[in-house]
């Protein structure tokens, strides 16, 4: 067995064994945490998905597919979520894509839809600059300039100087766990729990 496979059964029996004593944020965060150990490489391809429960290539993924595995670790199917909510409310979500109708392959790997679903069913935290507003679980989004957004799930794993804790994401390197929480310009910050 691989040094990688054995930390990865490790830390998920250590899940197992306490999760009932965790909230579902810091699940959700510990969730996020075991997709560092899978290689990932940067797709934003289009991909047709089975529905509900539908997943890109486990060995591919963008920043949304972190948000979208997470949650489906925890039973909540984001790409089922958001598709219903669109189909009710298609107006309420951007426009960006020249789409006339919802797509179930492709709307909830779209950072600006998770930002609405999110703002409709989650709870949307005041952006702050100070780290103690950001806590395990939480989604943070940002604006990577050009109009490029891009979003990320806080871990309960802290920054080496102990003052915020770390984000893991997939920003092009695959799902890495990074200290970037105020690496750029952050435009969105949510709590969701089905």
């Amino acid at each position: 067995m691989t040094k990688t496979l054995l930390k990865i059964l490790l830390f998920i029996l250590t899940l197992g064994s306490v999760s009932a004593q965790k909230s579902f944020y810091d699940n959700l965060a510990d969730s996020a945490l075991v997709l560092t150990y899978q290689k990932v490489q940067y797709d934003p391809s289009y991909f047709s998905l089975k529905y509900p429960n539908g997943d890109v290539p486990a060995d591919k993924g963008v920043c949304t597919d972190v948000i979208i595995r997470a949650y489906r670790k925890l039973g909540v199917d984001l790409q089922k979520e958001v598709h219903l909510d669109m189909k009710s409310n298609f107006d309420k979500y951007p426009k960006n894509w020249g789409l006339k109708q919802p797509d179930k392959n492709i709307d909830h790997r779209r950072v600006r839809n998770l930002m609405t679903f999110y703002k409709r069913h989650g709870i949307e935290i005041k952006i702050s600059q100070d780290p103690v507003d950001y806590n395990p679980g939480d989604i943070v989004c940002w604006n990577l300039g050009g109009g490029i957004t891009h979003i990320g799930i806080v871990s309960r794993k802290k920054s080496e100087d102990d003052q915020r804790y770390l984000i893991v994401h997939n920003i092009g390197a695959g799902q890495v766990l990074e200290d970037c929480l105020f690496s750029y310009k952050i435009i969105g910050h949510y709590r969701y729990e089905k």
